[in-house]
């Protein structure tokens, strides 16, 4: 199988997203049609995104179909006017919609929404959705309904979404009138039609942005749509305080390197669904590794966990890895000791959850500690960090705290899964508020959902040809090796201390199966070869331990780094976020002799090794990946 340059920059067969510049007086933005984003004035982000969701019953996002596309750049701003139609046949879903919006030349921007049921049918959201940068924590608010002000702070680390008489609550009451006080005399100031709006901290799932939202969660979900049935929503959004030019991104983008701020964890990897043993060649590829652990998943309420257990251990000695035990209660926890014994395989840690908790709780805990004197046993969410923050664990007992990540709860497109990475930081900051000094284990992280925890009806089985929705094409693809990358960063200059990424084999893992992909016209692979996401994780792996130090990047969402020092070297892993060539300064390595290997297009699937005079100055491709090393 022949892969196209775009199934390796983004797993599809077709060009990543073009974002069209525009300007509406002192304002700059970013046209992802139908989507704007990256609202500014100057150096001040106002808006992150501003779309129009339909969310189904069990709230997946249902994709819009667009016609009747038009842009007008005039008078000192725009106006981009679309028709969208969305539906979702297995959930009944059609509905269609007008949309516009309109940036004057004072500032101002208008979104409008005609919206028009087709058939009837249930759904959980539809409307504008407003997504404030995360950089707004800490900023003072104001909120209006009715007659009536409220204000308050936005939070500085991640808001808990409570929930209320059985539903989940926002930051603060519903509204028709919002303002954030953005510091240096600006105030951005935003008036809503047609329903009530509402905010949450979306960095609950690793958005990286505060939403405002229609429709008040207190009045519950699933709603219902009758056929005929029109809705109409009007968005107004202004900034006050001096006027900015609009700022221009600089052609060239700084990595600057720091001071050290911790050392980089153990990293491993989830057990394969695949659940059979590994082939020869497959193993082969997982020595050369050398994870830290890998995660099995035993539920010791049901059959065959004897079996798992016996299976996996056998794939962690053969690839030179311990275990991570994700054991769920039940009766069989009297027999995991021995099982363990028979094994004869380290366990670095224990995950201990139970079904029907969202947090574990300490009775839980200490049941699998009596059980397993000397391993260490954590406690945390095996859903979502969300019902972490939510739940707070009760502290004493458990030896650490652990949770989950994924990229796509809320939106599945390129732009907004690589903008994930850079809140998972701030889950573990978040998460050592409430946790003092225990370790925080971060498993597993992948693209895409386990399992869906909020469904309010069966999802509905992926038809003929299609992928589960576990299973994201980007896996294979350099954007997957990217955002690793930035993920990685984050995690570790926070504090985090082991990580899991993804599962071993499969499309799911690290290397492609040797059977190849079940689906391979949407999911195209190599069979039988390492995902260039394998390569990043064999540098993190070969440096565990490193000293981390801190690289700031004047244009985070185009370009990361991780910065890592041991006795004798520098190392800098350098990934381009975005589809476009990147050109990168960077100040602070050390000298020495310097050695480049580089993961892009052209080299895909394995990184090239290249001379390089000196690493002050590197091109980077479209979701390229580069590994500098300088010797001392």
């Amino acid at each position: 199988m022949d892969l196209t340059p775009y199934e390796r920059l983004h797993g599809r067969d077709t060009p990543p997203v073009e974002r069209k510049a525009l300007t509406a007086g002192p304002l700059a933005a970013e046209l992802e049609a139908p989507d704007l984003r990256y609202v500014a004035a100057g150096d001040l982000e106002l808006l992150r995104r501003l779309f129009v969701a339909v969310r189904d019953r069990n709230w997946g996002t249902v994709p819009p179909t667009l016609s009747n596309v038009e842009l007008v750049e005039a008078d000192g701003g725009f106006a981009f006017r679309y028709d969208a139609h969305y539906v979702d046949a297995a959930l009944g879903i059609d509905f269609s919609t007008h949309g516009e919006i309109a940036g004057a030349s004072d500032g101002t921007l208008t979104c409008t929404l005609d919206g028009e049921a087709n058939v009837a049918f249930d759904y959980n959201r539809i409307g504008w959705c407003v997504l404030h940068p995360a950089e707004v924590a800490g900023r003072p608010y104001r909120a209006r309904s009715g007659g009536e002000w409220s204000s308050g702070v936005l939070p500085t680390t991640i808001g808990p979404q409570s929930i209320v008489d059985g539903l989940p609550a926002p930051l603060f009451p519903s509204f028709t009138e919002l303002e954030v006080d953005l510091g240096g005399g600006r105030t951005v100031r935003f008036e809503f039609e047609g329903d009530e709006f509402e905010t949450e901290d979306q960095r609950n799932w690793t958005d990286a942005s505060f939403k405002t939202y229609s429709t008040p969660l207190s009045l519950g979900f699933p709603h219902r749509a009758e056929k005929g049935q029109r809705l109409r929503q009007v968005v107004r959004m202004n900034v006050t305080g001096a006027a900015a030019a609009p700022r221009r991104a600089d052609d060239q983008v700084t990595i600057e390197l720091g001071e050290v701020v911790g050392r980089l964890p153990p990293i491993g990897l989830g057990a394969s669904s695949l659940e059979r043993p590994l082939s020869e060649r497959e193993t082969q590829h997982l020595s050369q590794l050398r994870p830290a652990h890998v995660r099995v998943d035993l539920d010791l309420a049901g059959d065959g966990w004897h079996e798992t257990l016996a299976r996996e251990a056998g794939t962690a000695r053969a690839i030179g890895a311990a275990l991570e035990l994700a054991v769920f209660d039940g009766d069989g926890l009297d027999a995991l000791a021995p099982a363990i014994e028979s094994a004869a395989i380290p366990v670095a840690r224990v995950l201990a959850f139970a079904h029907g908790e969202p947090t574990t709780s300490s009775a839980v805990v200490e049941r699998v500690q009596a059980a397993l004197e000397d391993t260490p046993v954590f406690g945390g969410s095996n859903i979502l960090f969300t019902e972490l923050n939510r739940h707070r664990p009760e502290l004493g007992a458990p030896d650490g705290i652990a949770w989950p990540l994924n990229a796509t709860v809320h939106a599945s497109d390129d732009t907004s899964v690589l903008e994930t990475a850079a809140t998972h930081g701030e889950t573990v900051r978040s998460a050592r508020a409430f946790c003092g000094d225990l370790p925080l284990a971060v498993t597993p992280i992948t693209f895409n959902q386990r399992f869906n925890p909020v469904a309010t009806g069966p999802e509905p089985a992926p038809g003929r040809g299609e992928l589960p929705s576990q299973v994201d094409p980007r896996q294979p693809s350099l954007l997957g090796a990217t955002w690793m990358l930035a993920s990685a960063k984050h995690l570790a200059e926070a504090g985090a201390a082991s990580l899991t990424y993804f599962e071993t084999v499969g499309w799911r893992g690290v290397v492609e199966a040797d059977e190849g992909s079940p689906v391979p016209e949407r999911f195209r692979s190599l069979p039988g070869t390492p995902f260039p996401l394998f390569h990043v994780l064999a540098d993190l792996c070969e440096l565990r331990d490193a000293e981390v130090v801190a690289a700031q990047s004047s244009e985070p969402r185009a370009v990361e780094a991780l910065a890592l020092r041991t006795s004798d070297r520098t190392t800098l892993l350098v990934a381009n976020l975005s589809p476009a060539p990147r050109s990168c300064r960077i100040a602070g390595l050390p000298a020495g002799s310097v050695a480049v290997r580089r993961l892009d297009e052209e080299s895909f699937p394995e990184p090239a090794a290249e001379s390089l005079d000196g690493a002050d100055h590197v091109d980077l491709a479209p979701f390229a990946y580069l590994r500098i090393d300088v010797s001392q």
